[in-house]
Parts: structure tokens; sequence; C-alpha cells
């Protein structure tokens, strides 16, 4: 009997054929950054007044500059001790009947009354159209601007175990498909959305195929090549998502307009359509579904590419998994080992999402260029792909991905007793801790897809990344909410929830190594998965000698 791990050393674990599949994949993490984060220009909220006809009437005629019309708009009010302009309140004039020379020098109106806004808003655009302005989204109709993106991680939320379940049901090819096309029409759907109600609608449905789409994209190509290069396939795959980081500002800088932008975000998925033609169904899960005629054919083509020759023994390609071949949700709880895994590594996603979001969250609210911090969010991944890909291989996996996790949680508890006169040491911990998260955060994709079997893979990373979207969106409430108790208490929270996640880390079995697992026997009893790994590799060498040997012997002569 021969695995398909057998045969990759054959047909080439990681030659032409993996490497121009693997350059097409790698695209679709690029676009995912818009979806993800597009909201900090889609949804910006510039400084924002209460408009007043007569004001807007009187600025027309008597030339005043917009300064002088914010101050006889908006009232002082007391915030925390502090007096500031309100945007949500305005002084109540009616500047129509109210003698009032072009001088306003002298003019006191802190004695006015004052009521909220009734004839909407001005804001100061800058050039830029988000869908706050266009939709009015300010003062009481702020917190519809936090379901933009809640809409989007219940759609993360949904899609994600839906499309994993329909990917190890259906095949991983024709459900990555089918997201795109979902995704590319919900995604031009909201650039001609009517109104915020139908934004949220077509949003919901964009999340729904963006994720699930994007981690299909990952469980595949990390099928089709050997052990040795699916870490670096994996963290390539996800550094990409740090190149869209970096040209999203450029092209929110050049693309003002939110709808314009959103259309630029959403072409990408339409032409992934076209990948039908270039990527292949995945071989390993051909033969978890006895479909060995379509695996051998995938498997041949993919070695005349590689310009490599398979031996016969492709014909005996077969796969383990006969006790269960069917995904589902008990697979991942019903056995011991499979539970503990699927716990921990659902701690370690809710971790991630938390902390990672927390942290960027808390440098975003210091005053700078957006464009700018955009930069350096997406510069600060990139060390962390490379520490990954220069320590895996050296240290494994389990101890890189705990000591992120506990360095990201020393880097918050840190944070929060640093003075806070001691503003630039405060920061550069702060991003100590982002680049410890963003290691664990990439780290946990890949070994979950190394922690369940070939069946059930799709369906697992899918389950346990649910628990990232609940993340997300507790995230802003743990930031927002704790800080009015206390500044630093979000990072004494953030802290704690990492030390834990490194902790349990230390509990899941190391994968340096070792052959992806085709069947929950391999799981609860990794010990012979390893002894049939290598057993399975003598007997193959065996055969290709062989081979060799019958191939090369000359016929005698008579």
């Amino acid at each position: 009997m021969t695995t398909f791990d057998n045969i990759l050393d054959e047909a080439g674990k990681f030659g032409r054929c993996q490497k121009r599949i693997f350059a097409l994949l790698c695209l679709v993490s690029m676009p995912f950054a818009g979806v993800y984060v597009g909201i900090v220009f889609q949804g910006f909220t510039p400084d924002h007044w209460c408009r007043d006809p007569g004001v807007v009437q009187r600025r027309q005629g008597c030339d005043w500059s917009p300064a002088v019309s914010r101050r006889l708009t908006m009232p002082l009010v007391n915030r925390s001790g502090v007096l500031q302009q309100s945007s949500c309140e305005q002084y109540e004039v009616d500047w129509n009947t109210t003698a009032l020379a072009c001088d306003t020098q002298e003019l006191d109106l802190s004695r006015t009354p004052t009521r909220a806004c009734k004839e909407g808003w001005e804001y100061d655009y800058e050039g830029r159209q988000s869908f706050v302005t266009e939709f009015d989204l300010v003062c009481s109709n702020a917190w519809l601007v936090d379901m933009y993106q809640a809409t989007l991680n219940v759609g993360f939320l949904i899609g994600s175990i839906t499309i994993g379940y329909l990917a190890d049901r259906f095949g991983r090819k024709i459900s990555f498909l089918m997201a795109n096309l979902l995704n590319g029409i919900a995604g031009i759907l909201m650039a001609v959305a009517p109104n915020y109600a139908s934004l949220l609608v077509f949003r919901t449905l964009y999340g729904f195929g963006v994720k699930g789409g994007w981690m299909v994209g990952y469980v595949l190509i990390t099928e089709i090549v050997g052990v040795e290069y699916r870490h670096t396939v994996g963290v390539i795959y996800q550094m990409f998502f740090s190149v869209g980081i970096l040209l999203l500002p450029l092209l929110a800088y050049f693309i003002p307009d939110w709808r314009w932008l959103q259309i630029v975000i959403s072409v990408p998925y339409i032409l992934f359509m076209s990948y039908y033609w270039f990527v292949p169904e995945s071989p390993r899960w051909l033969l978890s579904q006895n479909k060995n005629a379509e695996a051998i054919e995938i498997t041949e083509a993919m070695a005349k590419e590689n310009k490599r020759t398979l031996s016969k023994n492709i014909e005996n390609l077969t796969d383990d998994n006969s006790e269960y071949c069917s995904a589902s949700f008990m697979n991942l709880i019903r056995t011991p080992k499979m539970r503990k895994h699927t716990l921990i590594l659902s701690f370690n996603w809710f971790t991630s999402a938390v902390v990672y979001q927390g942290l960027i969250m808390r440098l975003g609210i210091l005053e700078g260029n957006v464009y700018m911090d955009f930069l350096i969010s997406g510069l600060v991944e990139f060390p962390a792909a490379f520490l990954i890909l220069f320590t895996i291989e050296r240290l494994g996996r389990r101890i890189p991905f705990a000591s992120a996790n506990i360095v990201a949680g020393a880097a918050c508890f840190i944070t929060a007793f640093i003075p806070d006169n001691f503003f630039w040491l405060k920061t550069v911990v702060a991003c100590i801790g982002r680049l410890g998260i963003t290691i664990a955060f990439e780290m946990v994709v890949f070994v979950n897809t190394e922690l369940y079997p070939t069946f059930v893979r799709n369906l697992g990373v899918s389950v346990c990344s649910t628990l990232c979207d609940v993340g997300g969106i507790i995230a802003p409430f743990l930031l927002y909410r704790l800080a009015v108790i206390w500044l630093e208490l979000p990072l004494i929270i953030f802290g704690s929830l990492a030390f834990v996640a490194g902790g349990l880390v230390l509990l899941l079995p190391e994968t340096k190594g070792v052959p992806l697992p085709d069947t929950i026997n391999d799981i609860e009893f990794p010990e012979r998965l390893k002894e049939n790994a290598a057993l399975k590799k003598q007997q193959l060498a065996n055969l290709l000698l062989a081979d060799d040997f019958s191939t090369n012997k000359e016929p005698e002569t008579v």
C-alpha cells in the first residue's frame, strides 16, 4: 500500500507545479486584508459639527472661515474635566431672525441654550468620502459603525464553519471557487448599496465567503506539498496578508471614495474564478473520499509538470482512512486527544484575535498619519514571518508558538506599568507585544492543520477559527469599556490571556517532521504514525531500488 506522502517523494515535494499553484493562491491573501481592515478608510469618521442652514448662509455671505462657523455652531461641553467642542449639539439660535453683523469677535454664545443636531452634520472631508459621512453615522448613530465590522465577523463565523464543512464534503476546489464567486458578487453589491441596512446585509454575505475561501486555499496548498515545505508555504501564504496591508493605504490614498475602493477590493475575487483552469483538486482529499482514479490522474499531471517520473507504485495509491469517510463535528471532540487539540487551539485562536486587534486599536487611537500607521503596522508583521521560518525547523513548532504568546503577554503587562511620560518606551514595548502575538497568530493556523486528519482537517480549522471571530467581536468592548475603569486594565486582560494560551500550547504534541495524519488513530496513537511512516518510506526506497535494478539490467546475449 502506497500513501500520498510516498508518491510525493517521486512526483516532487515542492516542484514547479506546486510553486505555480502556491503563487496563485498567495494572491488570495492580499484582498483579504482590504476586507478585514478596510473599515479604517471606508468608515473613517472625520471632524464634524451640527449643520445649521442659517450659519451656512451667513458663512457664504460674510466669507467666514470654517473655524468661525464651527465656533458659532459647536458649544463647549465638559468631558473628563476638559472643555471641548461638541460634535452632537448646537446653539439654539435662529440665525434667520437674529440681527448680527459679519464681525463675530465679540459674540458670546456661552449662555445660549443648546439642543441636539436637527439638520444633519457638516464634515471636514479632506477630499475623502466614507459611508459614515454618506449615511450620517455619528453621535447617536455612531454605534452603527460598529455593526459594519460586527456583521463581517458574523459572516466569518458562519461562513468558516459552513464552507469548511463543504470543503471536506464536496472538495477543496469547488468550495474555493464558489466562495470567491460569492465574494465578488457581495463585494460589488456593497459598492452599490442604496442604504446602510442593505450594506450590512451584503457585508454579512461578504464575510461568509471571504474567510472560508481563504482557509480552503490554505488547506489546499498545505496538502499538495511535502512535509518539510508545509510550514514555509503556510507562513508565506499568511505573509501576503501583510502585503495587502501595505498596499491598502496606497489604494485608499488614490481612491478616496469608499464605494470605488470597495470595487477595487472586490474585483480580484472575480478574477480568482479563473483558477478553475489552473488549480487542481487536492489528491489527498480525493483519496480520503475513495476517488483513487482522480487522485492518480492529478498526481501524474503534477509529476509531469515537475518533470518527474512516477513508478508503478502509484497504482497502489490508497488512503488509510477507512473508519471515517465523512466529516463531522463529533470527530473533533469524540476522542481524548482530538478533544484536547480542539479546546486548546480554539482558545489560542480566541486569544490571538483579542490581543492582536486590541494592540492595533490601542496604537490606532494615537494621533498621526493613518496611511503611515498602516504601513508601520504591516512592516511589523514581516519580521514575524521570518522569525517563524528561522525557528520552527530548529526548535520545532511548540516552543516558538508558546514563547510568542508569553512574550506578547509579558509586553502587555510591562506596557501597563510604564509611566505615561515614557511615551515612546510604551509604544516600543507594545510593538514587541504586537510582534509576539503576530507570530502566535500565524503559527496557530498551520499548527491547526497539522493536528487534524485529512478527512476532517478543513472542518477542524474552520471550527477552531470561529473563536477568532468571537474574539474579534469582543476585543473592542474589552479595550474601550475596561479603559474607562483604568486605562491600562485592557492590557492586563490581554497579557493574562496570552500567558494562559502560551501555557496550554505546551500541552500540544510536537509536529516537526511528522507526516500529516490521515486518520483519527494517527492522532490518538502518534507513535504508530511515525513508525508506519518510517516503514513505508523504507519499503518505497527498496521498491525504487528494485525498479532501477530491473530497468538498468542489460539483456543476455545468445
